[in-house]
């Protein structure tokens, strides 16, 4: 019997080397030849992955002061998607964004999404790498979180997300640039400590009405179907930057419409309609007025008079006649005339 021995002067074993081992005989055998040693000799290819967490990304999600209750759902939802991410307090208002940066470093983040709130009605969204940039800029909108779309989809808490994409971020160079920002941030590093060696969902990207669209899905292991999960949100870009949080201009968005304007436009909008109202309600009096008002001489009067004829001027000069006046008979009454005419 033989027994499967290490060669002196090879590799350790946390080497990734190649190794070479030989058959070797038990000492009831007979010892072999020299030239059938040199035959026994196999190469081990070293193994793929030790197991190693090599890529060491994390991300940072914390937001500024004044979000709502939906964007903290929001929020709560992506780290639990996101078992490499980190979070942090609030950031106030008055700081600059330059100081993210500074938060990223002192958290040990290389990835960052930042969500800021504007007017306690506008949510804005950074996607950055930091501290060497590139960000993106969005506008969050059609927020929907796990709690508040209650899905058929589940998952495993910590599983590897796959990451699908449009065919369109393909044909334009900005759409490239963001692709690559969102693999960076988005899927999970191989053999995190938090994270599952399995994957059961995928998130999608996709670009319709020059927006882009968020979806997480169940993959089912039966027939390999999908059930969404959520949390959703659309993104609208705005601005890429070549630095983190700032710098020179890369791409900016022809289409995009700030939330200012689009507000201002629905109260001009709705400013227009009550004058519109008030311009027909005034006509309208106008109109009755007209009706109302007194015709002092009647326009068709003339029509059916015909001019009579002329006859001479008759001068009386005699007193004309007495008139005779017959005096007729007591009548009697119906009652009277009932009772005669009964007798």
């Amino acid at each position: 019997m033989s027994t499967f021995k290490r060669k002196r002067g090879g590799p350790g074993p946390g080497d990734k080397k190649s190794k070479k081992v030989k058959f070797v005989a038990d000492v009831s055998e007979p010892p072999a030849e020299t030239n059938q040693e040199k035959t026994n000799e196999v190469t081990i290819p070293p193994p793929v992955s030790m197991g190693k967490w090599t890529n060491k990304e994390r991300v940072l999600i914390f937001s500024s002061r004044g979000i709502n209750f939906r964007t903290r759902h929001l929020m709560q939802d992506l780290r639990n998607l996101m078992p490499h991410s980190k979070a942090d307090t609030k950031m106030d208002r008055k700081d600059k964004l330059f100081v993210v940066n500074e938060v990223c470093e002192i958290k040990n983040c290389n990835k960052c999404l930042f969500f800021e709130a504007k007017k306690k009605q506008d949510l804005y969204l950074w996607v950055s790498n930091s501290p060497h940039g590139p960000s993106a800029k969005f506008l969050v909108q059609n927020i929907h979180t796990l709690a508040e779309l209650k899905m058929t989809g589940n998952c495993l808490k910590g599983s590897r997300p796959l990451l699908s994409f449009d065919p369109k971020f393909d044909s334009e160079p900005h759409y490239g640039l963001l692709k690559e920002l969102f693999t960076q941030t988005f899927s999970t590093p191989r053999y995190h400590p938090k994270s599952q060696p399995f994957v059961d969902h995928v998130f999608t990207f996709t670009i319709a009405d020059n927006r882009i669209w968020f979806r997480n899905y169940q993959i089912i292991e039966e027939d390999a179907s999908l059930v969404e999960i959520g949390p959703r949100f659309v993104l609208n870009l705005i601005k890429i930057f070549q630095g983190s949080f700032g710098g020179p201009t890369l791409y900016e968005n022809p289409d995009f419409q700030s939330p200012n304007m689009h507000r201002r436009q629905i109260r001009l909008a709705a400013a227009a309609k009550v004058r519109e109202k008030q311009m027909v309600k005034e006509l309208q009096k106008m109109k009755k007025a007209e009706a109302n008002v007194a015709v002092d001489k009647d326009v068709t009067a003339d029509v059916f008079l015909t001019p009579a004829e002329e006859k001479p001027v008759h001068i009386q000069t005699e007193a004309p006649e007495p008139k005779v006046v017959k005096k007729n008979k007591h009548k009697a009454f119906k009652r009277q005339r009932m009772q005669m005419a009964r007798r």
